[in-house]
Protein backbone atom coordinates (compact mmCIF):
# COMPACT_ATOMS: atom_id res chain seq x y z
CA UNK A 1 0.00 0.00 0.00
CA UNK A 2 1.11 3.72 -0.90
CA UNK A 3 1.45 6.28 1.13
CA UNK A 4 -0.92 8.18 -0.17
CA UNK A 5 -3.19 4.99 -0.24
CA UNK A 6 -3.01 4.33 3.46
CA UNK A 7 -5.48 6.47 5.44
CA UNK A 8 -6.75 7.74 2.08
CA UNK A 9 -10.68 7.75 1.77
CA UNK A 10 -11.74 5.22 -0.52
CA UNK A 11 -13.64 7.42 -3.49
CA UNK A 12 -16.15 6.96 -6.00
CA UNK A 13 -16.91 9.62 -9.08
CA UNK A 14 -20.04 10.06 -10.51
CA UNK A 15 -21.41 11.78 -13.06
CA UNK A 16 -22.94 11.56 -16.48
CA UNK A 17 -20.44 13.60 -18.26
CA UNK A 18 -17.11 11.96 -19.31
CA UNK A 19 -15.28 15.38 -19.45
CA UNK A 20 -16.37 15.98 -15.88
CA UNK A 21 -15.17 12.74 -14.72
CA UNK A 22 -11.71 13.62 -16.08
CA UNK A 23 -11.40 16.56 -14.52
CA UNK A 24 -12.74 15.16 -11.30
CA UNK A 25 -10.28 12.05 -11.70
CA UNK A 26 -7.22 15.28 -12.14
CA UNK A 27 -8.38 17.00 -9.38
CA UNK A 28 -8.09 14.18 -7.18
CA UNK A 29 -4.95 12.98 -8.26
CA UNK A 30 -3.42 16.14 -6.47
CA UNK A 31 -4.82 15.14 -3.04
CA UNK A 32 -3.01 12.54 -0.95
CA UNK A 33 -6.53 12.45 1.18
CA UNK A 34 -8.20 10.50 -1.97
CA UNK A 35 -7.69 6.96 -3.18
CA UNK A 36 -10.23 7.07 -6.09
CA UNK A 37 -11.12 2.96 -6.42
CA UNK A 38 -13.72 3.22 -9.10
CA UNK A 39 -15.94 6.11 -11.49
CA UNK A 40 -19.86 5.53 -12.75
CA UNK A 41 -21.95 7.54 -15.47
CA UNK A 42 -25.22 6.67 -14.31
CA UNK A 43 -27.06 6.40 -11.03
CA UNK A 44 -27.89 3.01 -11.22
CA UNK A 45 -24.22 1.85 -11.52
CA UNK A 46 -23.26 3.94 -8.82
CA UNK A 47 -25.50 2.19 -6.54
CA UNK A 48 -24.22 -1.53 -7.52
CA UNK A 49 -20.18 -0.45 -7.50
CA UNK A 50 -20.40 1.28 -4.34
CA UNK A 51 -22.20 -2.21 -3.00
CA UNK A 52 -19.18 -4.24 -4.28
CA UNK A 53 -16.36 -1.45 -3.87
CA UNK A 54 -17.90 0.09 -0.17
CA UNK A 55 -16.02 3.47 -1.06
CA UNK A 56 -15.65 5.65 1.89
CA UNK A 57 -16.76 9.03 0.05
CA UNK A 58 -18.84 9.77 -3.09
CA UNK A 59 -18.13 12.64 -5.21
CA UNK A 60 -21.59 12.60 -6.55
CA UNK A 61 -23.25 14.26 -9.35
CA UNK A 62 -26.60 16.09 -8.99
CA UNK A 63 -28.38 16.08 -11.81
CA UNK A 64 -28.00 12.42 -14.17
CA UNK A 65 -30.72 10.71 -16.59
CA UNK A 66 -32.98 8.23 -14.60
CA UNK A 67 -31.68 7.76 -10.94
CA UNK A 68 -30.11 11.57 -9.95
CA UNK A 69 -28.03 12.57 -6.87
CA UNK A 70 -30.29 12.84 -4.80
CA UNK A 71 -31.89 9.46 -5.13
CA UNK A 72 -28.38 7.64 -5.35
CA UNK A 73 -27.75 9.21 -1.53
CA UNK A 74 -30.67 8.16 -0.59
CA UNK A 75 -30.63 4.72 -1.20
CA UNK A 76 -26.77 4.50 -0.06
CA UNK A 77 -28.16 5.74 3.01
CA UNK A 78 -30.00 2.86 3.89
CA UNK A 79 -26.96 0.37 3.68
CA UNK A 80 -24.96 -0.29 6.40
CA UNK A 81 -21.66 2.31 7.02
CA UNK A 82 -23.10 4.02 3.80
CA UNK A 83 -20.43 6.45 2.50
CA UNK A 84 -19.99 10.01 2.73
CA UNK A 85 -21.78 12.23 0.24
CA UNK A 86 -19.76 15.12 -1.56
CA UNK A 87 -22.73 16.57 -4.53
CA UNK A 88 -20.60 18.26 -7.42
CA UNK A 89 -22.86 19.75 -9.69
CA UNK A 90 -23.56 23.18 -11.83
CA UNK A 91 -26.87 23.81 -9.97
CA UNK A 92 -27.58 25.96 -7.06
CA UNK A 93 -30.87 24.84 -6.04
CA UNK A 94 -30.90 21.60 -4.06
CA UNK A 95 -28.74 22.50 -1.08
CA UNK A 96 -31.46 22.16 1.07
CA UNK A 97 -32.40 18.25 0.19
CA UNK A 98 -28.29 17.85 0.75
CA UNK A 99 -28.72 18.81 3.67
CA UNK A 100 -31.48 17.19 5.01
CA UNK A 101 -29.56 13.52 3.25
CA UNK A 102 -26.60 14.44 5.36
CA UNK A 103 -24.45 15.51 2.63
CA UNK A 104 -21.04 16.45 3.65
CA UNK A 105 -20.73 18.99 1.44
CA UNK A 106 -22.37 20.84 -1.70
CA UNK A 107 -19.67 22.41 -4.14
CA UNK A 108 -20.45 24.05 -7.38
CA UNK A 109 -19.16 23.23 -10.97
CA UNK A 110 -16.73 24.41 -12.37
CA UNK A 111 -15.25 22.77 -9.02
CA UNK A 112 -11.69 24.34 -8.06
CA UNK A 113 -9.16 22.72 -6.92
CA UNK A 114 -9.04 24.64 -2.99
CA UNK A 115 -12.52 24.33 -2.95
CA UNK A 116 -12.59 20.72 -3.34
CA UNK A 117 -10.10 20.71 -0.91
CA UNK A 118 -12.03 22.17 1.79
CA UNK A 119 -14.74 19.72 0.63
CA UNK A 120 -12.20 16.66 1.72
CA UNK A 121 -11.14 18.37 4.85
CA UNK A 122 -14.53 18.50 6.00
CA UNK A 123 -15.74 14.48 5.20
CA UNK A 124 -11.88 13.44 6.94
CA UNK A 125 -13.23 15.45 10.04
CA UNK A 126 -16.46 13.58 9.95
CA UNK A 127 -14.60 10.73 9.43
CA UNK A 128 -12.32 11.21 12.85
CA UNK A 129 -15.44 12.19 14.83
CA UNK A 130 -17.30 9.02 13.70
CA UNK A 131 -14.12 6.86 14.88
CA UNK A 132 -13.24 9.04 18.02
CA UNK A 133 -17.12 8.11 19.19
CA UNK A 134 -18.00 11.64 18.91
CA UNK A 135 -21.35 11.05 16.61
CA UNK A 136 -23.25 9.74 19.88
CA UNK A 137 -27.03 10.24 20.11
CA UNK A 138 -27.13 13.79 20.41
CA UNK A 139 -26.13 16.54 17.40
CA UNK A 140 -23.14 18.27 17.73
CA UNK A 141 -23.28 20.42 14.47
CA UNK A 142 -25.97 21.77 11.91
CA UNK A 143 -24.81 21.93 8.16
CA UNK A 144 -27.01 24.71 6.65
CA UNK A 145 -27.58 25.71 3.09
CA UNK A 146 -25.90 29.22 2.96
CA UNK A 147 -25.13 30.92 -0.50
CA UNK A 148 -25.25 27.91 -2.40
CA UNK A 149 -22.69 26.00 -0.03
CA UNK A 150 -23.18 24.29 3.19
CA UNK A 151 -21.89 25.99 6.21
CA UNK A 152 -21.70 24.01 9.44
CA UNK A 153 -22.86 25.56 12.72
CA UNK A 154 -21.39 23.88 15.25
CA UNK A 155 -24.61 22.95 17.74
CA UNK A 156 -22.96 24.80 20.70
CA UNK A 157 -23.17 27.70 19.14
CA UNK A 158 -27.25 27.92 18.50
CA UNK A 159 -29.11 30.44 20.97
CA UNK A 160 -32.59 30.08 19.63
CA UNK A 161 -34.51 27.70 17.39
CA UNK A 162 -37.96 29.05 16.31
CA UNK A 163 -40.19 26.60 14.27
CA UNK A 164 -41.52 28.52 10.43
CA UNK A 165 -43.62 25.70 9.11
CA UNK A 166 -41.95 22.57 7.83
CA UNK A 167 -38.78 24.62 8.57
CA UNK A 168 -36.68 26.14 11.49
CA UNK A 169 -34.73 28.78 12.08
CA UNK A 170 -31.28 28.51 13.81
CA UNK A 171 -30.11 31.86 15.66
CA UNK A 172 -26.47 32.63 16.09
CA UNK A 173 -25.74 35.89 17.28
CA UNK A 174 -27.06 38.21 15.22
CA UNK A 175 -27.64 35.90 11.95
CA UNK A 176 -30.01 33.02 11.86
CA UNK A 177 -30.03 30.71 9.17
CA UNK A 178 -33.18 28.42 7.89
CA UNK A 179 -33.28 24.76 7.51
CA UNK A 180 -35.41 22.03 6.07
CA UNK A 181 -37.00 20.31 9.16
CA UNK A 182 -39.53 20.03 11.87
CA UNK A 183 -39.00 21.56 15.21
CA UNK A 184 -40.40 18.08 16.84
CA UNK A 185 -38.08 15.67 14.79
CA UNK A 186 -34.98 18.23 15.98
CA UNK A 187 -35.92 18.11 20.04
CA UNK A 188 -35.23 14.31 20.08
CA UNK A 189 -31.54 14.75 18.42
CA UNK A 190 -30.55 17.43 20.81
CA UNK A 191 -29.06 16.82 23.82
CA UNK A 192 -31.51 18.04 26.74
CA UNK A 193 -28.80 19.25 28.94
CA UNK A 194 -27.66 21.60 26.46
CA UNK A 195 -31.30 22.60 25.24
CA UNK A 196 -34.82 22.46 25.95
CA UNK A 197 -37.90 23.37 24.45
CA UNK A 198 -40.39 25.92 26.14
CA UNK A 199 -43.02 26.18 23.07
CA UNK A 200 -44.60 24.09 20.43
CA UNK A 201 -42.63 27.26 18.44
CA UNK A 202 -39.65 27.27 20.13
CA UNK A 203 -36.62 25.91 21.59
CA UNK A 204 -33.67 27.40 23.80
CA UNK A 205 -29.58 26.82 24.69
CA UNK A 206 -30.81 26.48 28.42
CA UNK A 207 -27.43 28.57 29.71
CA UNK A 208 -29.86 31.71 27.38
CA UNK A 209 -32.42 31.39 30.63
CA UNK A 210 -31.75 33.87 33.20
CA UNK A 211 -35.16 33.22 35.30
CA UNK A 212 -38.58 32.44 34.84
CA UNK A 213 -41.51 34.88 35.68
CA UNK A 214 -45.48 34.22 36.51
CA UNK A 215 -47.66 37.05 34.51
CA UNK A 216 -50.55 35.59 36.46
CA UNK A 217 -53.36 33.78 35.62
CA UNK A 218 -51.34 30.50 35.00
CA UNK A 219 -48.94 32.17 32.77
CA UNK A 220 -45.19 32.14 32.95
CA UNK A 221 -42.51 33.34 30.66
CA UNK A 222 -38.92 32.64 30.45
CA UNK A 223 -36.37 35.89 31.04
CA UNK A 224 -33.32 35.59 28.72
CA UNK A 225 -29.98 36.68 29.29
CA UNK A 226 -30.43 40.05 26.88
CA UNK A 227 -33.65 40.91 28.56
CA UNK A 228 -35.77 39.48 26.32
CA UNK A 229 -39.55 37.38 27.61
CA UNK A 230 -40.45 34.62 25.59
CA UNK A 231 -43.68 32.82 27.29
CA UNK A 232 -43.91 28.81 27.85
CA UNK A 233 -46.44 27.17 26.23
CA UNK A 234 -48.72 24.95 28.76
CA UNK A 235 -47.74 21.99 27.28
CA UNK A 236 -43.89 22.43 28.78
CA UNK A 237 -44.83 24.54 31.82
CA UNK A 238 -43.78 21.40 34.10
CA UNK A 239 -40.39 20.72 32.28
CA UNK A 240 -39.57 24.14 32.33
CA UNK A 241 -40.20 24.51 35.71
CA UNK A 242 -38.66 21.10 36.69
CA UNK A 243 -35.60 22.38 35.40
CA UNK A 244 -35.48 25.47 37.60
CA UNK A 245 -36.05 23.37 40.67
CA UNK A 246 -39.65 23.68 40.93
Amino acid sequence: MTAKEEGALRTMIVDDEPLAIERMQVLCAELDQLQVVGTASDGEAAVRLSDKLRPDLLLLDMTMPGMDGLSVARALGKRDNPPAVIFVTAHEDFAVEAFDLEAVDYVLKPVAAERLERAIDRALARRERSAGGDSGEWLSEFWVPHRSELLRIDAAQVERIDAERDYVRLHVGDRSYLLLQTIAGLEGRLDPSRFIRIHRSTILRRDRIRGLRHEGLGVWSVELDNGEALRIGRTYLRKVKAMAGR
